[in-house]
């Protein structure tokens, strides 16, 4: 297991987040000594989505409009339908992940979660994955989709859904424990 320590990784989401893909990432980054907090354009609390119903509320640790991409070494994006939808219409989402993009900090978005990051206009020629019904949205950014568990490029790590959290998992902790990456413009 890498060790995390002194690493802060921003885990950015909306309501309706998948709640197994934020919840597995986040536990697996603490539990290897990162330090993990929620950042949301929601003031206190996110409600997360789980078979088809609302679930867990989470404290939002940091508000979008206040907190400072450059404080942290990497970025988690949870899936789930409403969460990179409401992401991917908000500017401050996409300012935020495209700084870290820009940085080459590592970035990891599972399921939906890339979405977000085709607002960025970063993605072309990138090797990716992602839930099977964006992988058109994908390639229509220039991306290179491949139907794998995990897809590592240069420190940007995606799946597919929350069957594939454990290969998720460990990359995330890898690329985030390699440190900054050479940044793709």
């Amino acid at each position: 297991m890498k060790n995390l320590v002194n690493k802060k990784v921003a885990i950015l989401t909306e309501n309706g987040f998948e709640e197994s893909e934020l919840t597995s990432p986040r536990q697996a980054l603490e539990n290897a000594g990162a330090t993990v907090h929620i950042v949301s354009p929601r003031k206190s609390r996110v409600k997360g989505w789980k078979d088809g119903n609302w679930s867990i509320e989470l404290k939002v640790d940091k508000p979008i409009e206040t907190t400072d991409p450059d404080e942290y070494d990497a970025l988690v994006i949870p899936g789930g339908v409403i969460n990179p939808d409401l992401m991917r219409r908000n500017e401050d989402c996409i300012v935020f992940a495209k700084s870290f993009l820009e940085a080459g900090k590592p970035v990891a978005a599972i399921c939906h979660g890339p979405q977000l990051l085709i607002e960025t206009g970063m993605l072309q020629g990138r090797n990716m994955t992602s839930f099977a019904a964006i992988s058109t949205d994908l390639k229509n950014a220039g991306v290179l989709w491949e139907d794998k568990e995990v897809v590592v490029d240069n420190g940007l790590v995606t799946s597919r859904s929350p069957k594939d959290l454990e290969a998720f998992n460990g990359k995330v902790i890898e690329e985030i424990a390699e440190g900054v990456h050479t940044p793709v413009h």
